[in-house]
Order: C-alpha cells, then sequence, then structure tokens
C-alpha cells in the first residue's frame, strides 16, 4: 500500500510498504478515506518533533473498516468511522475517574504509533468511532480538531445562553464558534489580526468580529461590554501575545479557556496578573478532547451537529488531494502553519 512517510529533517516521501495485518482479536483494519494534516504535526514534520523516524504521521481521519478481529461486535464490515487517537490505559487512577486526557501510559495513533496517511490502518477498536448515517466521510476527518474545542466548552459547563469569544480564527476556532452556535450560545465574537479569516467568520454565523491588529484591547473590551457577562473566552491561536489578550478583553467573572499549544515562553506583567485577579478571572486549562463513557460526551455531539447540518467545512478546507498533491502541499509550508486544512484523499 502507499504511505506517506516522513524522515528527520522535513523530508516526506510516499512508500510502497507492506499494507497491515490485524495482529489482535480486538483490532480492526480501516481503509482511510480523508485525512487531515494537524497543526502539530508541522513541528513533526519540520522541526525534529516526531517521537522516533521514519513515521508515517496522521490522526485525523475518517475511513471504512474492511477487517475486524474475532472480539470485535462494537463494528461491521463496511462501518464508517473516525479516528479516536488516544489509547489511554484505563486502570490508572485518573483513567478510572474518567480523566483519560491526563492518562501518562497512552498510546497516540500518528504520534507514537503509525498514523492514518496512508490507505490502510490497523487501530485498537477502541481508537475508532462509528459514524452514523448521514456523516460523510470528510466530515469524519474533522471529528478530532472539533472535538478538541467542544471538549473545553463542556470543561466550562456548557455555553448555552452564554456569551463567547474567540480568540484566533484558525481552523480550530472557527470550528468551535460553529459548535458554541450549534449549543445555543446567545453571541459569539472572533478576534484575529487576518482580515480574511474575519470574513470568513462572519459567513460562518460569527456575531461580531473584532481585528486586535487594528483594535486596542481595550477597544475590544469596551465593544464586548455589552455581553461581558456569562462569558466564556476561548483562546485557539496558542501565542504569548493571543493568551495575554484573552484576559485583557475578558469579561467581569469570564473563564478563559487555554485551547491553543505555546511553542514560546509567556511572561505576565503585573498588570496582566492584576486582571485575572480584579476581574475574578477562571483560569481554564484545556487538553484533548476525551470524557465519560469513552470517547466522550464531545464525539457524540459533534456527530448530531453534522446529522443537523450545522457545521460548514468548504471554506475551512485550503486543498484535497491524492499522495503526490498532499505532498506537495505539506512541502509548501516550509514550517510555516496551514491557513486552512490540507487533506490527504485516500479514496
Amino acid at each position: 500500500m502507499k504511505a506517506v512517510v516522513v524522515n528527520e529533517g522535513g523530508d516526506l516521501s510516499i512508500q510502497d510498504v507492506e499494507k497491515p495485518q490485524i495482529t489482535s482479536p480486538v483490532q480492526i483494519l480501516v481503509k482511510v478515506a480523508y485525512s487531515g494534516l494537524c497543526g502539530s504535526d508541522i513541528p513533526r514534520i519540520f522541526d525534529h518533533g516526531a517521537h522516533f523516524y521514519p513515521i508515517t504521521l496522521g490522526h485525523e481521519f475518517s475511513g471504512n473498516v474492511v477487517e475486524i478481529g474475532g472480539d470485535v461486535v462494537e463494528f461491521e464490515v463496511g462501518d464508517l468511522v473516525s479516528c479516536v487517537p488516544l489509547l489511554p490505559c484505563f486502570k490508572c487512577e485518573e483513567c478510572q475517574k474518567h480523566y483519560y486526557s491526563l492518562c501518562k501510559n497512552y498510546v497516540f495513533v500518528g504520534s507514537r504509533i503509525t498514523g492514518g496517511f496512508a490507505e490502510y490502518i490497523v487501530l485498537d477498536k477502541r481508537n475508532a468511532f462509528k459514524l452514523p448515517k448521514g456523516v460523510r466521510p470528510i466530515e469524519g476527518a474533522f471529528f478530532e480538531p472539533m472535538t478538541v474545542g467542544m471538549h473545553t466548552l463542556l470543561l466550562a459547563g456548557g455555553c448555552q445562553n452564554k456569551n463567547v469569544v474567540i480568540v484566533g480564527g484558525g481552523t480550530i476556532g472557527l470550528l468551535v464558534m460553529q459548535c458554541a452556535k450549534a449549543m445555543g450560545a446567545k453571541s459569539v465574537a472572533v478576534i484575529d489580526i487576518n482580515e480574511e479569516r474575519l470574513e470568513l467568520a462572519k459567513r460562518l454565523g460569527a456575531n461580531e468580529v473584532y481585528n486586535s491588529k487594528s483594535l486596542t484591547p481595550e477597544e475590544i473590551n469596551h465593544a464586548l461590554s455589552p455581553h461581558r457577562f456569562d462569558q466564556i473566552v476561548l483562546e485557539t491561536a496558542g501565542s504569548p501575545v493571543t493568551v495575554k489578550l484573552a484576559v485583557e478583553i475578558a469579561g467581569p467573572r469570564a473563564i478563559v479557556g487555554l485551547i491553543g499549544t505555546l511553542h514560546n515562553d509567556i511572561t505576565l506583567s503585573e498588570k496582566n496578573f492584576g486582571l485575572i485577579l480584579r476581574k475574578e478571572l477562571q483560569i481554564l486549562g484545556s487538553w484533548m478532547n476525551y470524557s465519560a463513557p469513552w470517547p466522550g460526551k464531545e464525539w457524540q455531539l459533534v456527530s448530531q451537529f453534522f446529522m443537523d447540518g450545522k457545521i460548514k467545512l468548504d471554506e475551512l478546507i485550503a486543498s484535497i488531494g491524492d499522495f503526490d498533491s498532499f505532498i506537495k502541499q505539506v512541502n509548501s509550508l516550509n514550517g510555516n502553519p496551514m491557513n486552512g486544512k490540507i487533506l490527504l484523499n485516500c479514496m
């Protein structure tokens, strides 16, 4: 079968490798349909960030079950599934409390083991989420990044009749924006420095958008004043500047949910730290996207949102291509962030 193999130094190649075989009665063999590049894959490719080389990455993918192990009763051949990349141990105290994202003894598809940038992959049955009729294969490739934001919203107690502010209008930000709307948020605002992203946010349903390149934090805070109570601020960009901005624009007693992963140190000034105290902010860390019953309510809700037609993906996709096209698109990043999702089409 074909697979995208990453070698140390950012070298990507298409290789003919042996098709994987089921070796455990709890495994399934999946024919990959669509597989998306995650922002976390970029340093794995270009910045020596993988656990080992050579490696086939890919943890945001969908596919059809083509073979099942002897103890698998949850799936049938032909089922469309989405990858649930985390495999916690289910035995440690964290797992016993259903804090699956906090398990220290986990395996992760496309990071610690081979991933979905290939025609076929063998998964533990717990690494697959069965998609209901009506959910398309390409939508299945977006479940993992969508549930990342959903996890934060659930940790915050949901957002029905609340005012949600999203700092960062990238793919994660615009996906969680649509989830917040689907969950019944009273208002949703998006903040970014890119006018094209802000225009896209409007088209996808944002009530308000603000350009933090042309507006000061004080001006944005003032503009958000009518929606300052019952507020959830979600930081999705993962930069020291946007974390500080999230604190500065938050309303009184807001929940500030941190989703983006920092790659540089952050220093909070005395003023910013004082804002956390004086506004009585709740700082909410959010890691991955799992809860009970496994893999979590996040995955069930996203499934329902797609079935209800509440999520729009077309304008969030930068490219969809075969193996050759996919490698060209990834190489063109040269280590820089994506502007829209890059997808491998294995169908």
